[in-house]
C-alpha cells in the first residue's frame, strides 16, 4: 500500500511497492536491476543535450477481448474498498480498451521510454507473482494526491500499455474525489465506484461493538458526535470512552475529534508529542527527535503505533483529516509557539540539508532525493512560521525548482500548497493558485518562470537564473539567445547563463562565439564538467580537434562517468583520423554502462565508416538490444547491410525504422528515416520508390534540406530539370544550421546548371558552396569545370590547382581538366604534362589519352600526336571524335584531298550524342570540306545553335590548323574563323 508520502513519481512509487511486496514474496531482482539503469540513464541525461495506427472501426485485438470478458478483467479499480467481479458490455469494452492501449503507446514513445524500462520490470515482476499467488493487490491511498503522479500510470496498466497484465492483479484506489470523466471514459465499464459514505447506525454499531465499546449511552453518545463519519467513528471506537460524557460533543466535529482523542491521553507527555508533531508533514524519529522536548524523546514508537500515524519505510505521517485538525487548532491557539516549533524544524532541516550539500555540486541538489526532500520541508516550516518574510525567498526556490525537472517543480509546488492551506495565509494562497495554474498547462516550467518573472519580486539573481531556464526550455535558438542575453545583462556573474548562450551558439553553428561564452563561464566557474565538455563541442564543430580533445580529457578528469564526453572526444579522434583511439573511447562509454545505446551507435558509426561491417552490425544490434525503438540505429544497420551486399535485411531494417519513428518521435525525426530509406532505394537504382520516400519525408518536415536536395538528385537522375532546380532552390532558401546539407543543395544546383549549359549560374551556385567549406574539393573542381566551358581558362586553372593541391582523389580529373584549360589558351607543353600526370593515374583513360593527342597535334608534334590517337581508338574503335580528331591529323599531313573519302565516311556516321566532343562540328566540317557552302552560312548557321563559349574556341583553334594548308579549304576556313570570331567579341 502507498500514499502521498510515498509518491513523487512513478518510479518512487514502484520502488515502495516494490519494497512492500519483496517483505512478504523476496526480492525483485529484475525490477531492482532496472530501477539503477534508469537511474544510471537519468544522471547521463542531465549531462548530455548535444545526441502504430488504431485497429479499424468494430474489431478489437484479442487480448483486449481476453481482458473484456474474463470474470475479474485484468484489473479491478475501486475508488474506495470492495472488489469489482463483472464487467458490462465486454464488446464495447474491449474496443474502448484498444483505443486507450494506443494513446497509452504514444505517450510513452513521446516521452522517448524514460521510464519504460521500470514499468515493464514492475508488469514483469507481477506476472511472476500472480503465478505463485490467487490475488496480488496493489493499494493507492490518498487518490487526490497520488493520482497526481499515478493516474495516467494506472490507465496504462488497464490497456497492457506496458505488457499483459495478469488477470489476478487488482488495484484498489481510495480517495476524496471521483475519477476524472474526460480520462477515464473509455474505462467505466471496467470501474465501479464504491463511495464510502457516513456509516448508517446500524453501521456505526457494529463497529463500536467490533471495538468492545457497548455501553448503551456512550454508543448513543459517539452516534450523535461522529455523524456516522468514518474516520471520527474509528477514532472515538479506539479511544474507548468510559461514559457518555467523554464523548460529548463541544465545537466544530474535527476539532472536537481532536480535543476529545487528546484527552484521552492522560500522559503530558504523549500529549505534547500528539500535538507537536502534528506540525511536521512527514515523520522519522531524526525530525521527531527535533520537535519533541527531550524528555519526549522516548515515545517515537509509542507515537508511530497510533491508529492515526500511517506510512512505510523510514517516514510517518498524520492522516490528513487529523493532522489538519490539529494544525488549524495549534495556529489558531497558539501562533508563537505554532511560529517557534517551525523555525526549530525549518533549522533542522537546513542543518541536515547542508551536511549532504556537502561535496554535492550546485547543479546536481535539485537532483538529489535527500537534498531535495530537506530543502522543500525548510521551505514548508519557514512559510508556515513568517509567511510574509519567506515568500520572496520562497518564489526564488521556485526558479531553480523550475529549472531542474517538471516533477521536481510539481514537489515544489505541492509543498508550497501544503504551506499555505495549513499557514491561511492569503499571499501564499494566492501564489500557490498561481503555481498550480501554471502546472497545469502544457509547459509548466515556461509558465511557472513567466508568472514568477511578472509577479514575483525577485532579486537580480533569482531573475537571471529565471532568464536561463526560460532560454534552456526554448526550442527556438534565436530566442533562447535572447533570453539568456536578460540573464547576462541583469547578472553578468551567472556562469551558468554564459555557458547555456555558448550551447545555443553551438547550435546555430556560431562556433566563434559559442567558444567565447563557454570561456568566459568557465572564467566565473572553471569546475564545471559540462561547461568544457561542450567548449570542446564548439572547438570540434569548428575543426579545431586538437584543442576539442584538450577540453573533452579536462572534463573526463572532473567527471570520469560522462559516456557523453567520451563519446564526443571519440568522434573528435574519429575527424583527426585516429581511429583506434576513438574506437578506445567508444568503448569507455559503452563499458560505463550509461548512454551505452547511443554509444554502441556512435562505435558502429565509426566500425562502418572503415569498412568493418560485421562489427558495425553487431553494434547496432546490441543498441537495438537497449533500446528497441532507437529509429537511428535501425536505420544505420539498414544502411550497413546494404553496404554488405544483404538487400533484403536492408529493407526490413529500413521500414522497421520508418514504423518506429513515425510512432515513437516528432515528425522531423520520422522524416529523416524516410530519407535514409530514400537514399537507399536511390543507390539500389529505384528511383521512382526514393522520390515516393523523399515526398513523404517533406510531407512530415517542410524544411528538411537533405530531404529536397536528394529529392532533386532523383529528379535529375529520370531527366526531370525543372523539378530537380526547383528542389535545390527551396533548400537553398530555407534557414538552417545544415551547412553541410545547404552546400549540398548548391552544388547540385551548380551541376544540373552545368548540364543545362548555363555556367554562369554554375558558377555563382559553386562559389555559394565554396564559400560555406572553402575546402570542398569536388566543388572547387565543379567550378573549374565551369569557369572552363564559360571561357573563364586562367580562373578554371586556378580552382583545378587547388583541387589538386588538396589531394581529395580528384586528382587524375583536375589535372585533365587543368590540361584542356592550358591547351585551349595555347600552353601545350604546360597541357601535355598535364595530360600525362593524369595518365599515370588512369593510364587507360580514352579521354585523357586523346585529348594529349590533340595537344601534340596543335602544337605540330604529329608523331606523337598519331601515337596518342591511335592507342586510344584501340581501346574504343569507331569512336566518332577519336576518328575526327584523327581527320584533323590525317589532313594537316596529307592534304584535304587525301582524306576526302574518310572525311565523307565520318561525317556521314550517326552519332549518338551529336554534342559530345568534336562531334558537336559536323554539320560545320560538312559543309565547309564536302558540301563546299558559303562559309558565311556554315558559320552563321552555326552560332545559330547557340554554342558556349569552350565549344567555339574549340572550333577557332580546329578553323585555324586548317588555316595553315595550301588548299581550297583554307578560304573558306579562314573566312568562317572570322565570322565566328567576330560575333563572338561583340558579344
Amino acid at each position: 500500500m502507498i500514499d502521498e508520502g510515498d509518491v513523487h513519481g512513478v518510479t518512487s512509487a514502484l520502488v515502495e511497492l516494490a519494497r512492500q511486496l519483496a517483505e512478504h514474496a523476496g526480492p525483485l531482482k529484475d525490477f531492482d536491476k532496472a530501477v539503477a539503469q534508469f537511474h544510471r540513464e537519468q544522471a547521463s541525461s542531465a549531462e548530455a543535450e548535444a545526441v502504430s495506427t488504431l485497429q479499424g472501426v468494430g474489431q478489437t485485438s484479442l487480448a483486449s477481448q481476453a481482458v473484456a470478458h474474463a470474470a475479474l478483467g485484468a484489473v479491478s479499480l475501486i475508488p474506495g474498498a470492495g472488489v469489482v467481479t463483472a464487467m458490462t458490455s465486454p464488446d464495447a469494452a474491449a474496443q474502448s480498451l484498444d483505443r486507450l492501449r494506443e494513446g497509452v503507446r504514444e505517450r510513452r514513445r513521446a516521452r522517448g521510454g524514460d521510464e519504460a524500462g521500470v514499468v515493464g520490470a514492475f508488469v514483469s515482476e507481477l506476472d511472476r507473482l500472480s503465478l505463485r499467488h490467487s490475488w496480488v493487490m496493489l493499494f493507492l491511498d490518498t487518490w487526490e494526491e497520488t493520482g497526481r503522479y499515478l493516474d495516467e500510470w494506472v490507465r496504462g496498466l488497464l490497456v497492457d500499455g506496458f505488457g499483459p497484465l495478469p488477470a489476478n492483479v487488482i488495484i484498489v484506489l481510495a480517495g476524496r474525489n471521483e475519477l476524472e470523466e474526460r480520462k477515464w471514459a473509455a474505462l467505466r465499464s471496467q470501474v465501479v465506484d464504491v463511495p464510502l459514505e457516513a456509516f448508517t447506525e446500524a453501521e456505526v454499531r457494529m463497529l463500536l461493538a467490533a471495538r468492545g465499546v457497548t455501553e448503551a449511552a456512550v454508543v448513543e453518545a459517539v452516534l450523535q458526535l461522529s455523524m456516522g463519519l468514518p474516520l471520527l467513528v474509528e477514532l472515538l471506537a479506539i479511544a474507548q470512552p468510559e461514559s457518555a460524557m467523554d464523548a460529548e460533543a463541544v465545537g466544530e466535529l474535527a476539532d472536537v475529534a481532536v480535543t476529545r482523542f487528546v484527552q484521552w491521553i492522560t500522559d503530558p507527555w504523549q500529549r505534547e508529542v500528539v500535538l507537536s508533531c502534528a506540525l511536521a508533514p512527514q515523520l522519522n524519529e531524526d525530525i521527531f527527535a527535533a520537535v519533541v522536548s527531550p524528555e519526549a524523546r522516548g515515545l517515537w514508537a509509542w507515537l508511530c503505533g497510533q491508529p492515526f500515524v500511517t506510512g512505510h519505510g523510514g517516514y510517518k505521517h498524520y492522516h490528513s483529516v487529523v493532522r489538519a485538525s490539529m494544525i488549524q487548532q495549534q495556529r489558531a491557539r497558539s501562533p508563537i509557539l505554532w511560529s517557534a516549533t517551525h523555525l526549530r524544524l525549518a533549522s533542522a532541516h537546513a542543518l541536515w540539508r547542508a551536511q549532504v550539500e556537502d561535496g554535492l555540486p550546485r547543479a546536481k541538489r535539485w537532483g538529489d532525493p535527500r537534498w531535495r526532500r530537506h530543502q522543500l520541508d525548510e521551505l514548508y516550516h519557514q512559510l508556515c512560521a513568517q509567511p510574509a518574510a519567506q515568500l520572496v525567498p520562497a518564489l526564488e526556490a521556485a526558479v531553480q525548482a523550475a529549472g531542474a525537472d517538471t516533477a521536481t517543480l510539481r514537489q515544489f509546488a505541492d509543498t508550497f500548497e501544503q504551506a499555505a492551506r495549513d499557514s491561511m495565509d492569503p499571499a501564499l494562497r494566492l501564489w500557490s493558485d498561481r503555481l498550480q495554474i501554471a502546472l497545469a498547462g502544457d509547459r509548466p516550467a515556461m509558465l511557472c518562470l513567466d508568472t514568477l518573472l511578472r509577479h514575483g519580486q525577485l532579486g537580480s539573481a533569482a531573475r537571471a537564473w529565471a532568464h536561463t531556464y526560460r532560454g534552456w526550455h526554448l526550442t527556438d535558438h534565436e530566442v533562447s539567445v535572447a533570453e539568456f542575453d536578460r540573464a547576462i545583462t541583469v547578472d553578468p556573474d551567472n556562469a551558468q547563463a554564459w555557458a547555456y548562450r555558448g550551447n545555443a551558439h553551438i547550435w546555430l553553428g556560431n562556433t566563434g562565439q559559442a567558444i567565447s561564452d563557454l570561456s568566459t563561464s568557465l572564467g566565473i566557474d572553471p569546475s564545471s564538467a559540462w561547461t568544457i565538455a561542450r567548449r570542446g563541442e564548439a572547438r570540434r564543430q569548428a575543426g579545431e580537434l586538437d584543442q576539442a580533445i584538450v577540453d573533452f580529457t579536462a572534463a573526463l578528469a572532473l567527471d570520469p562517468s560522462s559516456s557523453w564526453a567520451f563519446v564526443q572526444r571519440g568522434r573528435t579522434y574519429q575527424e583527426a583520423g585516429r581511429t583506434e583511439l576513438a574506437i578506445s573511447d567508444y568503448t569507455a562509454a559503452v563499458d560505463s554502462g550509461s548512454g551505452s545505446a547511443w554509444a554502441y551507435v556512435a562505435r558502429g558509426d565509426l566500425y562502418r565508416e572503415v569498412g568493418r561491417l560485421d562489427e558495425a552490425i553487431g553494434d547496432f544490434s546490441a543498441a537495438l538490444a537497449l533500446d528497441a525503438n532507437y529509429a537511428y540505429a535501425l536505420a544505420q544497420r539498414a544502411q550497413t547491410h546494404h553496404e554488405a551486399g544483404r538487400p533484403e535485411e536492408a529493407s526490413a531494417d529500413f521500414t522497421s525504422a520508418i514504423d518506429v519513428a513515425s510512432r515513437c518521435t516528432t515528425d522531423t525525426n520520422a522524416a529523416w528515416t524516410f530519407v535514409s530509406r530514400g537514399i537507399f532505394y536511390q543507390q539500389a537504382g529505384r528511383v521512382e520508390e526514393a522520390i515516393d520516400d523523399f515526398t513523404a519525408a517533406l510531407s512530415m518536415d517542410p524544411s528538411s534540406v537533405w530531404a529536397l536536395v536528394q529529392r532533386g538528385i532523383g529528379y535529375a537522375e529520370i531527366g526531370l530539370f525543372e523539378e530537380a532546380v526547383s528542389d535545390f532552390s527551396a533548400a537553398i532558401l530555407i534557414e538552417t544550421a545544415d551547412r553541410l546539407g545547404l552546400a549540398w543543395a548548391h552544388i547540385f544546383r551548380g551541376v544540373r546548371y552545368h548540364h543545362a549549359g548555363r555556367f554562369e549560374e554554375a558558377i555563382i551556385d559553386f562559389t555559394a558552396a565554396l564559400t560555406i567549406d572553402p575546402k570542398y574539393v569536388f566543388a572547387l573542381g565543379q567550378r573549374g569545370e565551369s569557369r572552363r566551358r564559360a571561357g573563364y581558362y586562367e580562373e578554371a586553372i586556378n580552382d583545378f590547382t587547388l583541387a589538386i593541391a588538396a589531394g581529395a582523389g580528384f586528382d587524375g580529373l583536375a589535372m585533365s581538366h587543368r590540361g584542356e584549360s592550358l591547351r585551349q589558351i595555347g600552353r601545350f607543353e604546360e597541357a601535355i604534362n598535364d595530360f600525362t600526370s593524369a595518365l599515370t593515374i588512369s593510364p587507360n583513360n580514352v579521354w585523357f589519352l586523346g585529348q594529349r593527342g590533340v595537344a601534340h597535334r596543335q602544337s605540330n608534334n604529329f608523331m606523337q600526336a598519331r601515337t596518342d590517337l591511335e592507342q586510344a581508338l584501340s581501346l574504343e574503335p569507331d569512336t566518332p571524335w577519336i576518328l575526327f580528331e584523327l581527320a584533323m591529323l590525317n589532313t594537316l599531313e596529307f592534304g584535304v584531298a587525301a582524306c576526302a573519302v574518310g572525311w565523307a565516311e565520318l561525317l556521314a556516321m550517326t552519332c549518338t550524342q551529336p554534342a559530345a566532343n568534336a562531334t558537336r562540328f559536323f554539320s560545320l566540317f560538312q559543309g565547309l570540306i564536302i558540301d563546299h557552302a558559303s562559309p558565311v552560312i556554315v558559320a552563321e548557321e552555326y552560332l545559330s545553335r547557340d554554342p558556349d563559349q569552350d565549344s567555339v574556341t574549340d572550333l577557332l583553334h580546329y578553323l585555324k590548323e586548317l588555316t595553315g594548308l595550301e588548299e581550297e579549304v583554307v578560304e573558306g576556313a579562314g573566312e568562317c574563323r572570322r565570322v565566328i570570331y567576330t560575333h563572338y567579341r561583340s558579344t
